[in-house]
């Protein structure tokens, strides 16, 4: 089975197998079985791979115990994340500034992509240079939101959160390529999606978003699992409301 996750890293660090081989003192063609085998090096070399690719060993080459199965609908999910919060911040770097075609974002408010990622001059940037984006938050005011943020514990908090994201996206609403809407959807994951990687952040009742696992899919030409969630993304898209451009 093919190491998709070390690939995956490798391309969004713009890595080559020459690169990396170079970098950790071995013989490419070993960089390429790596990849094409899931063969594991030696752990002191598997640390330094993660450091030149800005991962971690673990994200690599996962323990045995928690190796992801190997049919062909499940090769799909990349890697599973215990929480978002346990995300590495090099990853959401890594896929926001990795993006060349298509960002789409649902969320209620997500507002942590702008305050930790600066997502919004990134936003003002790619568009630019013809990249999409489609932005999905919250309407505050939509019973859904009112009682997610008590299912959570935080009453208020919620909806001043979803205030503060739709602040941040006012600046890049309307600009060609970026669409914001609102919805007032009951939130059963939110969805992070760069091109061909899909981050689906299941919701728990009565946890926070960042306390909820995070799957990991790769977009593949036979796969159902990101035409599946996709299609969910679509149907919110399609009812929600658009957000007023100056």
């Amino acid at each position: 089975m093919a190491n998709d996750r070390l690939r995956t890293a490798m391309i969004a660090a713009g890595v080559t197998a020459d690169t990396l081989a170079a970098k950790v003192g071995v013989d490419p063609k070993t960089v390429e079985r790596w990849v094409s085998t899931e063969r594991r090096p030696h752990r002191r070399t598997q640390q330094q791979v993660a450091k030149v690719l800005g991962t971690r060993d673990i994200d690599l080459w996962p323990a045995p115990s928690t190796e992801l199965p190997t049919n062909g609908h499940e090769s799909e999910l990349v890697y599973l994340y215990p929480s978002r919060s346990s995300i590495t911040g090099v990853t959401w770097e890594r896929l926001i500034n990795g993006v060349r075609q298509q960002m789409d974002v649902l969320v209620f408010s997500g507002a942590f992509l702008v305050e930790q990622y600066n997502l919004v001059p990134i936003i003002r940037d790619k568009a630019a240079q013809g990249v999409h984006f489609r932005l999905l938050v919250g309407d505050e005011t939509s019973p859904a939101v009112v009682q997610r943020a008590v299912d959570e514990g935080t009453p208020g908090g919620l909806e001043g959160r979803v205030q503060m994201m739709r602040r941040y996206l006012a600046d890049v609403a309307g600009l060609d390529g970026v669409e914001v809407r609102t919805h007032g959807t009951i939130l059963y994951n939110s969805f992070y999606r760069f091109d061909d990687d899909l981050l689906v952040n299941g919701h728990a009742h009565g946890s926070l978003a960042g306390q909820n696992p995070v799957m990991h899919l790769r977009r593949l030409p036979t796969g159902q699992m990101w035409q599946h969630y996709m299609r969910s993304f679509e149907r919110v898209w399609e009812q929600a409301t658009p957000e007023p451009t100056s």
